[in-house]
């Protein structure tokens, strides 16, 4: 019998080794409104650096979730786009801003906000 490419102990490892990290699920996030460019990154995420933001992106893009177009421009443009494959992944997206929402009202009650939309504004 072949041995298996990879094991995991469980699905979660799985998700978690496409998807995890701090800035990876608040990426995709922002790209179920619509394509971005980096300066919108940015502009949204403003305590990612550069560094990580193109880490992360290049990462989600190697694994087919995220598609990245480069229009021959001057100054050149370049956009990023969930795939249908990236797409997949909204209803999680939407589970986890649920989560969050509860466990900020729990820890914070009315001492906490959150600047960006809940997960009812997520595109249908």
């Amino acid at each position: 019998m072949e041995e298996p490419a990879k094991v995991y102990n469980t699905a979660v490892e799985a998700t978690l080794e496409v998807i995890g990290g701090k800035w990876k699920p608040v990426i995709l996030f922002y790209l179920t409104f619509g394509k971005k460019r980096n300066g919108e990154f940015r502009s949204l995420i403003p305590d990612i650096t550069q560094k990580v933001l193109t880490e992360q992106l290049r990462e989600l893009e190697e694994e087919g979730i995220v598609k990245r177009t480069t229009y021959n421009e001057v100054p050149p443009r370049v956009e990023y786009e969930l795939t249908d494959y990236g797409w997949s992944l909204k209803e999680l997206l939407r589970l986890m801003c649920r989560w969050g929402d509860g466990h900020i009202e729990r820890k914070y009650g009315n001492k906490a906000v959150v600047r960006n939309p809940t997960p009812d504004a997520l595109p249908q």
